[in-house]
Parts: C-alpha cells; sequence; structure tokens
C-alpha cells in the first residue's frame, strides 16, 4: 500500500486478495548500496592486479630490469589507492554522502532513451501509448473483481448472521452443529472421552449459564496486535456491547466503496446501536500519471458521529492546571477539555482536503486507518473465529516464520560469501572498533 500522486492509497489485487496487508509490504524500489559500490571498487582493483600479474609472467627476464623501479613505484601507489579506498569505505560520513548520492540515482534517467535514433523513440511512444490501454483494461478488471466480491458477499452473509445469532444467544446450535473434532481429540481413546465429557458438564453445572459468546468481539479486537495497539481500558468495558461487524459494498453502478458496520446491544455509553465507517475508493488510472495505476486507490473515508451519554465520552479527557498570575501572584485552576486515546477516535478520522495536501502527521494516521480498515474487511470479519480462538494468528505468525528462515537463508550466503573471500579477515569481525567496546 502506498501514497498515490492523487492522494490515494493503493492496494496491489495480490494484496487484497491474500490479506497480507501492510504499509511497507508493498513498496518496491531497488537500492544501490554503498557496500555493494565498495565491492565493486574493490574486485575492480583485483581484477587489474591479475592483468598485471599476466603481464609481468609474459615479460622478459631482461625487460624486466629495465622497469623493476617503476613496478616498484606503480605497485607501491596501486597499494596506497587501495588502503584510501579501504578507509573511504570505512568513515561513516563518506559512506552516507555516497548513499544519498546513489539513492538519488534510483529512478532517474539513464540516458539512455535521448541516446535513441528520433524513428526509435517514435515507436516508444507507441509502445507507452499501448501501455495506457493496459491499464484502462486492468481498471475494468478490478472493477468486475469489486462486482464478484458484491455477489459473493451475499452468499456468505446468511452464515456471518448465522454467526451473530450465536453470539449474542439469539440462537442455540444443535448437537449436530455443535460436533467439531479437535486435533487433541484424535488419540484419546473411548472412556477417556467419556471422563473428559462429564468433567466438563460438572464444571458447566457449578458456574452460571452464559449467554451466547461473551465478550466475542473484544476477545478478536485483544487477539490482534493491529487492533490492541488501538484499544484503551476504558473501550474494553464498551466494547463488550459490540455484537457484530458486518461489510456493505457500494451497490451496483455506484462509486466503489466499502463500509464497516459495528453493532451495539444498548448500554450506558452511547446511545447508538450501529456505528459506521466508510472507505471511497477509485480504480481508474490518473491521467497525470497513468503509469502509477496499481489497483483500486482507497481517496478518502468518512465516520460517523456518537452520540455519547453525558460524562461517559471516551474521546476526550478532562485535565486541571494551576496558571499563577504575573502581577499579583494569585494561583487559579483552569480546567480544560483535550482529546484522549481511544478505539472510538476510529470514527472521526482526519478530513482529506480537495487539494489532496496534507501535513506528515495526518497523512500518517489516514495510512494507518486505511490499514486497520482494510484488515478488519479482509481478515476480521470472513475469520472472526479464528481470531478469537488464537488459530488464525498462529497461521500469521508461521508466514512471518517463513519470511524470516529465508533472511536467514541470505545472511548464510553473504557469510559464505565472506569466507570465500581471499581478501576476508575474520580476526577483523573478532575485534569490534574501540567505540563498539562495552566499558
Amino acid at each position: 500500500m502506498y501514497m498515490s500522486a492523487r492522494g490515494g492509497i493503493s492496494l496491489p489485487f495480490t494484496a487484497i486478495r491474500s490479506g497480507s496487508f501492510s504499509l511497507s509490504g508493498c513498496l518496491t524500489a531497488h537500492h544501490i548500496t554503498a557496500e555493494s559500490s565498495a565491492k565493486e571498487i574493490n574486485q575492480s582493483s583485483y581484477n587489474m592486479a591479475d592483468i598485471d600479474n599476466k603481464d609481468q609472467a609474459e615479460m622478459d627476464p631482461a625487460d624486466m630490469e629495465d622497469v623493476e623501479e617503476v613496478e616498484e613505484e606503480e605497485t607501491g601507489e596501486d597499494s596506497k589507492a587501495r588502503q584510501l579506498t579501504v578507509q573511504m569505505m570505512q568513515n561513516p560520513q563518506i559512506l552516507a554522502a555516497l548513499q544519498e548520492r546513489l539513492d538519488g540515482l534510483v529512478g532517474s534517467p539513464s540516458g539512455y532513451m535521448e541516446s535513441l535514433p528520433k524513428v526509435v523513440k517514435r515507436r516508444v511512444n507507441a509502445l507507452k501509448n499501448l501501455q495506457v490501454k493496459c491499464a484502462h483494461i486492468e481498471a475494468k478488471f478490478y472493477e468486475e473483481v469489486h462486482e464478484l466480491e458484491r455477489k459473493y458477499a451475499a452468499l456468505y452473509q446468511p452464515l456471518f448472521d448465522k454467526r451473530s445469532e450465536i453470539v449474542k444467544a439469539a440462537y442455540e446450535p444443535t448437537d449436530e452443529e455443535c460436533e467439531w473434532k479437535a486435533d487433541d481429540e484424535e488419540e484419546l481413546s473411548d472412556e477417556m472421552k467419556d471422563k473428559a465429557k462429564v468433567e466438563e458438564e460438572k464444571k458447566d453445572e457449578e458456574k452460571e449459564d452464559p449467554k451466547g459468546i461473551p465478550e466475542f468481539w473484544l476477545t478478536v479486537f485483544k487477539n490482534v496486535d493491529l487492533l490492541s495497539d488501538m484499544l484503551q481500558e476504558h473501550d474494553e468495558p464498551i466494547l463488550k456491547h459490540l455484537q457484530d461487524i458486518k461489510v456493505k459494498f457500494s451497490d451496483a453502478g455506484q462509486p466503489m466503496s466499502f463500509t464497516l458496520e459495528f453493532f451495539f446491544e444498548p448500554n450506558d455509553f452511547f446511545t447508538n446501536t450501529l456505528l459506521t465507517k466508510t472507505y471511497i475508493m477509485r480504480s481508474e488510472p490518473d491521467e497525470s500519471d497513468p503509469f502509477s495505476f496499481d489497483g483500486p486507490e482507497i481517496m478518502r473515508c468518512t465516520g460517523c458521529p456518537i452520540d455519547w451519554t453525558k460524562g461517559k465520552n471516551v474521546t476526550l479527557k478532562t485535565i486541571k492546571k494551576k496558571q499563577k498570575h504575573k502581577g499579583r501572584g494569585t494561583v487559579r485552576t483552569v480546567t480544560k477539555t483535550v482529546p484522549n486515546d481511544s478505539f472510538f477516535n476510529f470514527f472521526s478520522p482526519p478530513e482529506v482536503p480537495e487539494s489532496g495536501e496534507m501535513d506528515e502527521d495526518s497523512e500518517a494516521v489516514l495510512a494507518a486507518d486505511f490499514e486497520i480498515g482494510h484488515f478488519i474487511r479482509e481478515r476480521i470479519v470472513p475469520r472472526a473465529v479464528l481470531y478469537f480462538t488464537g488459530e488464525a494468528i498462529e497461521d500469521d505468525d508461521d508466514d512471518y516464520d517463513e519470511e524470516g528462515e529465508e533472511a536467514d537463508d541470505e545472511e548464510g550466503e553473504e557469510e559464505a560469501d565472506e569466507e570465500n573471500d581471499p581478501e576476508y579477515d575474520p580476526k577483523k569481525d573478532a575485534n569490534p572498533p574501540a567505540e563498539c567496546k562495552q566499558q
């Protein structure tokens, strides 16, 4: 996901379908590092040294005497040059300056296009026009994907409605519907299963009969890092009253959008029974930059007003400050109402101005908001029970483990390359610089 030139957040199709959505995961850029440049410089020195050795082997011994002093002088200069290169590459200021210079070259024209004949440039322009047409076809593809999502959302909804009825105790599932063979039950004997069943029944008799599945959505939120980071202690009593979350797609022929609907039972905190958050999307190439099109963009989002009961608004807090009069020296206490951290700030997102220009803080808040909305739509609502039990979290962790193993493999390859390097000295790595040693 990334900010487009129009101020929207791009959602690549692969991220939309897989749900593996992150602010950084969709950014792609190839950076040339100073370290790789240093290796290329050193490798060039090694190659030159090999050529010099071959030339010397082919020279006549008599000629060698004439040039011996000159060669020694040149060899000394080469050695000094290599030492200077190594010293420069160890200077963090030089490395930072070099990296900044190289980063500035990324994405800049190489000059190759300018060197092409006019007739070839003309044909390249024809290819670009074809590419623009491809972008418009791709936009139509995503529009049809959205229509397909709408179609299947209608098929999923009866199942989600039944889930909601079970959670809020409006429907009691039958014994057949409750049968589930857990993995740890496969190896248990019939006798052990009967014993475990009796013990569970005794425990249920000792406890009060709970209705539905208490605190279902609150548990889901607390189990997901992305959402639990938003929760405050004062939010939890309110979210215990959350009964269901639904995703509603825009109607056919309407601009592309989706709405998250949060259904609450009557409570002491606000009078609303429904809170909504709508995300407006766009799936068409920007005329000023058609090649940047990479799928639907979330352009803006709108929340809804919350009708808080007096004294129950957790998005605000009252603070008291003492002020001293400069002349008389008297002290007075001033009461102020200031914003307070809360999950329910989610329903009051920053507005996107018509110009699309926003300050960095608002842009960061909006980007995080889009990520959360997308995650709730793609992951939480369809797989809520698995986030309640923690099974979906384990699957997410497995995905990260695989990425970690790949990173470990890459590090192993780098270490192997260092060991194969004839100039590599392991003793240098074993002794860190003085400034890195612990005092």
